[in-house]
């Protein structure tokens, strides 16, 4: 007995899991053709193919051939600009406003003070929320507080540093991206403020997404030892 056929309304509810899957799966990969999408989605080429077909008459995906070997190329997928603003921005028009207020009057060594101040407040907010224990732990809870505010965000041990106890948190999604595109400083308080949070790790930029790349990326190490004591974190007092 064959199975009855979905229904309209069921047909559509089945495809937006899978556009929505695919669109997060472009975002922390950069690019991907369509058979490498559908292997990891689990469904067909072809149900694939129709998925991106649709995405870019939405202007939300866009493809430039790319040789896969002999034969016809292959497509290699990305998001556009309109696919990047489909997933949460939290950069309120407000915020970029007063930046742009406060950069026509006053100096921008004190407006650097004033996002440094920032920092150190909301690194002693993260702290407080993350608690003890190891250092997986703790970055696995910065990484989940990111994410409820807007980030898209992951963490991994480091490839380059196997033998240490290193992290790497990519944010392929920025909560304040159109901020940081106008007022990169930004991007400097947020190395800051991860190194505030985890004052017992070196912390070091690994990718800036305003430079090169699709996401910006953060290398955490436990302080060596002989590189001195680890700074003390600064209190917001």
């Amino acid at each position: 007995m064959s199975a009855p056929l979905p229904t309209r309304g069921s047909s559509t509810a089945n495809q937006a899991p899978t556009r929505e899957a695919a669109l997060s799966s472009l975002l922390r990969r950069g690019e991907a053709t369509a058979a490498e999408l559908a292997l990891e989605l689990g469904v067909s080429v072809q149900v694939m193919r129709r998925h991106l077909r649709s995405l870019e008459e939405e202007q939300l995906v866009e493809a430039s051939p790319a040789p896969e070997g002999p034969g016809r190329p292959s497509n290699r997928w990305r998001l556009t600009a309109d696919g990047h603003s489909h997933f949460p921005d939290g950069s309120e028009h407000f915020a970029l406003g007063l930046l742009q207020s406060l950069a026509k009057s006053l100096p921008p060594e004190t407006i650097q003070v004033l996002m440094n101040q920032q920092a150190v407040a909301k690194a002693c907010d993260y702290r407080g929320r993350i608690g003890e224990g190891t250092l997986a732990q703790r970055l696995e809870r910065l990484v989940e507080i990111r994410k409820a505010e807007g980030y898209v965000a992951e963490l991994d041990r480091d490839p380059a540093d196997p033998a240490a106890e290193a992290w790497v948190i990519s944010e392929f999604h920025c909560s304040v991206m159109r901020i940081a595109e106008e007022f990169p400083m930004v991007c400097d308080q947020e190395l800051q403020l991860i190194g505030q949070t985890f004052p017992d790790c070196q912390v070091e930029r690994v990718q800036w997404r305003l430079e090169a790349g699709h996401s910006c990326g953060f290398r955490l190490r436990p302080w060596n030892p002989t590189a001195g004591s680890p700074p003390e974190p600064v209190t917001d007092r």
